[in-house]
Protein backbone atom coordinates (compact mmCIF):
# COMPACT_ATOMS: atom_id res chain seq x y z
CA UNK A 1 0.00 0.00 0.00
CA UNK A 2 1.24 3.49 -0.89
CA UNK A 3 2.92 5.43 1.92
CA UNK A 4 1.19 8.65 0.80
CA UNK A 5 -2.21 7.25 1.82
CA UNK A 6 -3.49 7.73 -1.72
CA UNK A 7 -4.60 4.08 -1.69
CA UNK A 8 -7.75 3.35 0.27
CA UNK A 9 -7.95 -0.39 -0.59
CA UNK A 10 -5.06 -2.61 -1.64
CA UNK A 11 -5.95 -6.06 -3.00
CA UNK A 12 -2.89 -8.28 -2.86
CA UNK A 13 -2.66 -11.69 -4.55
CA UNK A 14 -6.18 -12.67 -3.55
CA UNK A 15 -7.30 -16.20 -4.28
CA UNK A 16 -10.82 -17.47 -3.58
CA UNK A 17 -11.93 -21.07 -4.02
CA UNK A 18 -15.27 -22.79 -3.59
CA UNK A 19 -16.22 -26.44 -3.20
CA UNK A 20 -19.12 -27.81 -5.23
CA UNK A 21 -21.65 -30.43 -4.13
CA UNK A 22 -19.34 -33.17 -5.42
CA UNK A 23 -16.59 -32.07 -3.08
CA UNK A 24 -14.52 -30.67 -5.94
CA UNK A 25 -12.69 -27.40 -5.36
CA UNK A 26 -12.53 -24.75 -8.05
CA UNK A 27 -10.90 -21.34 -8.15
CA UNK A 28 -13.03 -18.25 -8.82
CA UNK A 29 -10.41 -15.58 -8.07
CA UNK A 30 -6.76 -16.25 -8.80
CA UNK A 31 -3.90 -13.92 -7.85
CA UNK A 32 -6.03 -10.76 -8.08
CA UNK A 33 -3.87 -7.73 -7.34
CA UNK A 34 -4.61 -4.01 -7.72
CA UNK A 35 -5.04 -0.84 -5.67
CA UNK A 36 -8.09 1.41 -5.39
CA UNK A 37 -7.19 5.07 -5.10
CA UNK A 38 -8.85 7.54 -2.80
CA UNK A 39 -11.59 9.57 -4.49
CA UNK A 40 -11.70 7.65 -7.77
CA UNK A 41 -14.50 5.70 -9.42
CA UNK A 42 -13.19 2.29 -10.45
CA UNK A 43 -15.31 -0.13 -12.48
CA UNK A 44 -14.80 -3.89 -12.18
CA UNK A 45 -16.23 -5.69 -15.19
CA UNK A 46 -16.31 -8.99 -17.01
CA UNK A 47 -18.78 -11.60 -18.19
CA UNK A 48 -21.26 -13.37 -15.97
CA UNK A 49 -19.38 -15.73 -13.67
CA UNK A 50 -15.95 -14.16 -14.17
CA UNK A 51 -15.61 -13.51 -10.43
CA UNK A 52 -16.50 -9.83 -10.14
CA UNK A 53 -19.37 -10.36 -7.68
CA UNK A 54 -17.20 -12.75 -5.68
CA UNK A 55 -14.50 -10.08 -5.55
CA UNK A 56 -17.03 -7.54 -4.28
CA UNK A 57 -18.12 -9.94 -1.53
CA UNK A 58 -14.48 -10.41 -0.54
CA UNK A 59 -13.95 -6.64 -0.38
CA UNK A 60 -16.86 -6.15 2.01
CA UNK A 61 -15.78 -9.09 4.17
CA UNK A 62 -18.74 -11.29 3.28
CA UNK A 63 -16.44 -14.02 1.91
CA UNK A 64 -13.18 -15.18 3.44
CA UNK A 65 -10.34 -15.54 0.97
CA UNK A 66 -8.08 -18.56 0.75
CA UNK A 67 -4.88 -16.64 0.02
CA UNK A 68 -3.89 -12.99 -0.04
CA UNK A 69 -4.59 -9.71 1.73
CA UNK A 70 -7.18 -6.94 1.46
CA UNK A 71 -5.86 -3.81 3.13
CA UNK A 72 -8.10 -0.87 4.03
CA UNK A 73 -6.80 2.52 5.06
CA UNK A 74 -9.57 4.98 5.86
CA UNK A 75 -8.80 8.53 6.94
CA UNK A 76 -9.00 7.74 10.64
CA UNK A 77 -6.51 4.85 10.41
CA UNK A 78 -2.86 5.33 11.33
CA UNK A 79 -1.87 2.25 9.32
CA UNK A 80 -3.50 -0.13 6.80
CA UNK A 81 -5.63 -2.94 8.25
CA UNK A 82 -5.98 -6.35 6.60
CA UNK A 83 -9.59 -7.53 6.77
CA UNK A 84 -8.65 -11.11 5.82
CA UNK A 85 -9.14 -13.16 8.96
CA UNK A 86 -10.20 -10.11 10.94
CA UNK A 87 -12.57 -10.60 13.84
CA UNK A 88 -16.17 -9.66 13.10
CA UNK A 89 -16.21 -6.91 15.71
CA UNK A 90 -13.21 -5.14 14.15
CA UNK A 91 -14.54 -5.72 10.65
CA UNK A 92 -17.84 -4.09 11.55
CA UNK A 93 -15.99 -0.93 12.57
CA UNK A 94 -14.43 -0.74 9.10
CA UNK A 95 -17.80 -1.48 7.51
CA UNK A 96 -19.14 1.71 9.07
CA UNK A 97 -16.80 3.58 6.74
CA UNK A 98 -18.38 2.22 3.57
CA UNK A 99 -21.85 1.95 2.06
CA UNK A 100 -23.28 -0.59 -0.38
CA UNK A 101 -25.89 -0.23 -3.10
CA UNK A 102 -27.25 -3.69 -3.89
CA UNK A 103 -28.80 -4.70 -7.21
CA UNK A 104 -32.36 -4.59 -5.94
CA UNK A 105 -31.89 -1.70 -3.54
CA UNK A 106 -32.40 -4.22 -0.69
CA UNK A 107 -35.04 -2.13 1.07
CA UNK A 108 -37.03 -3.63 3.92
CA UNK A 109 -40.60 -4.01 2.68
CA UNK A 110 -42.10 -3.59 6.16
CA UNK A 111 -40.57 -0.12 6.57
CA UNK A 112 -41.32 3.19 4.92
CA UNK A 113 -38.66 4.80 2.78
CA UNK A 114 -37.71 7.20 5.59
CA UNK A 115 -37.49 4.33 8.10
CA UNK A 116 -35.25 2.36 5.74
CA UNK A 117 -32.84 5.24 5.43
CA UNK A 118 -32.88 5.99 9.16
CA UNK A 119 -32.07 2.37 10.07
CA UNK A 120 -28.24 2.59 9.85
CA UNK A 121 -28.28 5.71 12.00
CA UNK A 122 -30.43 4.02 14.63
CA UNK A 123 -28.27 0.90 14.60
CA UNK A 124 -24.81 2.47 14.46
CA UNK A 125 -25.03 5.92 16.04
CA UNK A 126 -26.31 7.59 19.17
CA UNK A 127 -27.81 10.73 17.67
CA UNK A 128 -31.18 12.06 18.74
CA UNK A 129 -34.28 11.21 16.72
CA UNK A 130 -34.68 14.84 15.71
CA UNK A 131 -31.19 14.77 14.18
CA UNK A 132 -31.95 11.48 12.45
CA UNK A 133 -35.00 13.08 10.83
CA UNK A 134 -32.87 15.97 9.56
CA UNK A 135 -30.23 13.63 8.13
CA UNK A 136 -32.88 11.46 6.42
CA UNK A 137 -34.39 14.57 4.86
CA UNK A 138 -31.01 15.71 3.55
CA UNK A 139 -30.15 12.29 2.11
CA UNK A 140 -33.54 12.02 0.39
CA UNK A 141 -33.04 15.48 -1.09
CA UNK A 142 -29.65 14.43 -2.47
CA UNK A 143 -31.24 11.61 -4.48
CA UNK A 144 -34.40 13.58 -5.39
CA UNK A 145 -36.71 11.32 -3.38
CA UNK A 146 -37.97 13.57 -0.59
CA UNK A 147 -41.63 13.59 -1.83
CA UNK A 148 -41.64 9.78 -1.44
CA UNK A 149 -40.34 9.59 2.16
CA UNK A 150 -43.51 8.03 3.60
CA UNK A 151 -44.07 5.49 0.82
CA UNK A 152 -43.48 1.77 1.22
CA UNK A 153 -40.93 0.09 -1.09
CA UNK A 154 -43.72 -1.74 -2.95
CA UNK A 155 -44.97 1.65 -4.13
CA UNK A 156 -41.65 2.59 -5.75
CA UNK A 157 -40.35 1.95 -9.27
CA UNK A 158 -37.07 0.15 -9.89
CA UNK A 159 -35.21 3.41 -10.40
CA UNK A 160 -36.73 4.92 -7.26
CA UNK A 161 -35.65 1.89 -5.24
CA UNK A 162 -32.09 2.36 -6.50
CA UNK A 163 -32.18 6.03 -5.49
CA UNK A 164 -33.54 5.10 -2.08
CA UNK A 165 -30.87 2.43 -1.67
CA UNK A 166 -28.24 5.02 -2.54
CA UNK A 167 -29.63 7.41 0.09
CA UNK A 168 -29.36 4.66 2.70
CA UNK A 169 -25.84 3.75 1.56
CA UNK A 170 -24.68 7.33 2.16
CA UNK A 171 -26.51 8.04 5.42
CA UNK A 172 -23.43 7.39 7.60
CA UNK A 173 -21.27 9.61 5.35
CA UNK A 174 -19.03 6.78 4.12
CA UNK A 175 -15.59 7.16 2.57
CA UNK A 176 -16.19 4.27 0.16
CA UNK A 177 -19.28 3.28 -1.82
CA UNK A 178 -19.65 -0.19 -3.33
CA UNK A 179 -22.14 -0.64 -6.16
CA UNK A 180 -23.36 -4.09 -7.23
CA UNK A 181 -24.75 -3.87 -10.78
CA UNK A 182 -26.36 -0.44 -10.24
CA UNK A 183 -27.94 -0.48 -13.73
CA UNK A 184 -29.46 -3.97 -13.43
CA UNK A 185 -33.14 -4.06 -14.34
CA UNK A 186 -33.31 -0.43 -15.44
CA UNK A 187 -34.22 1.03 -18.81
CA UNK A 188 -31.47 3.05 -20.58
CA UNK A 189 -32.85 6.46 -19.58
CA UNK A 190 -33.23 5.52 -15.91
CA UNK A 191 -29.80 3.87 -15.97
CA UNK A 192 -28.22 7.06 -17.30
CA UNK A 193 -29.98 9.07 -14.59
CA UNK A 194 -28.62 6.76 -11.88
CA UNK A 195 -25.13 7.10 -13.38
CA UNK A 196 -25.38 10.88 -13.26
CA UNK A 197 -26.54 10.70 -9.65
CA UNK A 198 -23.62 8.43 -8.74
CA UNK A 199 -21.12 10.83 -10.33
CA UNK A 200 -22.75 13.82 -8.67
CA UNK A 201 -22.65 12.21 -5.23
CA UNK A 202 -19.05 11.08 -5.71
CA UNK A 203 -18.02 14.69 -6.23
CA UNK A 204 -20.21 16.21 -3.53
CA UNK A 205 -19.39 13.62 -0.90
CA UNK A 206 -15.77 13.08 -2.01
CA UNK A 207 -16.08 9.30 -1.81
CA UNK A 208 -14.25 6.44 -3.45
CA UNK A 209 -16.62 4.42 -5.65
CA UNK A 210 -16.15 0.74 -6.55
CA UNK A 211 -18.65 -0.36 -9.20
CA UNK A 212 -19.24 -3.95 -10.33
CA UNK A 213 -21.06 -4.06 -13.65
CA UNK A 214 -21.28 -5.67 -17.07
CA UNK A 215 -23.21 -2.74 -18.57
CA UNK A 216 -20.68 -1.09 -20.87
CA UNK A 217 -22.62 2.14 -21.50
CA UNK A 218 -22.73 2.75 -17.78
CA UNK A 219 -19.11 1.71 -17.24
CA UNK A 220 -17.77 4.16 -19.82
CA UNK A 221 -19.90 6.98 -18.40
CA UNK A 222 -18.75 6.75 -14.81
CA UNK A 223 -15.28 5.18 -14.67
CA UNK A 224 -12.00 6.90 -13.92
CA UNK A 225 -10.26 3.53 -14.15
CA UNK A 226 -11.45 0.10 -15.24
CA UNK A 227 -10.55 -3.48 -14.32
CA UNK A 228 -11.29 -6.36 -16.69
CA UNK A 229 -11.54 -9.82 -15.11
CA UNK A 230 -11.11 -12.97 -17.15
CA UNK A 231 -11.45 -16.42 -15.59
CA UNK A 232 -10.94 -14.91 -12.15
CA UNK A 233 -7.75 -13.07 -13.07
CA UNK A 234 -7.06 -9.42 -13.83
CA UNK A 235 -6.74 -9.27 -17.62
CA UNK A 236 -6.26 -5.50 -17.74
CA UNK A 237 -6.41 -2.48 -15.44
CA UNK A 238 -6.04 1.09 -16.59
CA UNK A 239 -7.66 4.47 -17.13
CA UNK A 240 -10.92 4.65 -19.04
CA UNK A 241 -9.11 6.18 -22.03
CA UNK A 242 -7.13 2.98 -22.56
CA UNK A 243 -10.29 0.90 -22.64
CA UNK A 244 -11.95 3.39 -24.99
CA UNK A 245 -8.99 3.06 -27.34
CA UNK A 246 -9.15 -0.72 -27.12
CA UNK A 247 -12.90 -0.66 -27.77
CA UNK A 248 -12.57 1.63 -30.79
CA UNK A 249 -9.56 -0.05 -32.45
CA UNK A 250 -10.51 -2.21 -35.47
CA UNK A 251 -10.24 -5.87 -34.58
CA UNK A 252 -7.70 -6.65 -37.32
CA UNK A 253 -5.32 -4.07 -35.84
CA UNK A 254 -5.24 -5.73 -32.42
CA UNK A 255 -2.08 -7.75 -31.78
CA UNK A 256 -3.05 -10.29 -29.12
CA UNK A 257 -5.89 -12.70 -28.47
CA UNK A 258 -6.53 -10.97 -25.13
CA UNK A 259 -6.95 -7.61 -26.85
CA UNK A 260 -9.38 -9.12 -29.37
CA UNK A 261 -11.30 -10.78 -26.54
CA UNK A 262 -11.63 -7.49 -24.69
CA UNK A 263 -12.58 -5.67 -27.87
CA UNK A 264 -15.40 -8.14 -28.48
CA UNK A 265 -16.65 -7.88 -24.91
CA UNK A 266 -16.48 -4.07 -24.80
CA UNK A 267 -18.41 -3.78 -28.06
CA UNK A 268 -20.81 -6.68 -27.52
CA UNK A 269 -19.91 -8.25 -30.85
CA UNK A 270 -21.37 -11.68 -31.64
CA UNK A 271 -18.20 -12.85 -33.39
CA UNK A 272 -14.69 -13.00 -32.00
CA UNK A 273 -12.58 -15.05 -29.57
CA UNK A 274 -15.48 -15.47 -27.15
CA UNK A 275 -17.69 -17.14 -29.71
CA UNK A 276 -14.95 -18.92 -31.67
CA UNK A 277 -14.08 -21.23 -28.77
CA UNK A 278 -14.37 -24.90 -29.58
CA UNK A 279 -15.58 -27.79 -27.41
CA UNK A 280 -16.98 -25.73 -24.53
CA UNK A 281 -19.14 -22.66 -24.53
CA UNK A 282 -17.32 -19.42 -25.20
CA UNK A 283 -17.79 -18.10 -21.68
CA UNK A 284 -16.59 -21.33 -20.06
CA UNK A 285 -13.65 -21.49 -22.43
CA UNK A 286 -12.36 -17.95 -22.39
CA UNK A 287 -14.08 -15.55 -20.06
CA UNK A 288 -15.94 -17.26 -17.28
CA UNK A 289 -14.67 -19.17 -14.30
CA UNK A 290 -16.74 -22.21 -13.19
CA UNK A 291 -20.13 -21.25 -11.84
CA UNK A 292 -19.88 -19.66 -8.42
Amino acid sequence: MDDNRNTVISIQRVRKCFTNNKGEQFTVLDDVTFDIHRGETIVIMGGSGCGKSTLLNCLIGEYDVNVGAILFQTKDMDAPADIVGMRERELNEIRKRFGILFQSGALFNSMSLAENIALPLREHSYVDESIIDIVVTLKLQQVHMLPHRDKMPSMLSGGQKKRAGLARATVLDPEILFYDEPSAGLDPVTSAAIDELMMDLSKKLNVTSVVVTHEMDSAFRIADRMVMLEKGRVLKIGPRSEFEMLRDTPNDELKTKEERLMNQFLNGYTTGPLTDAQGRTEYEQLLVAPEE
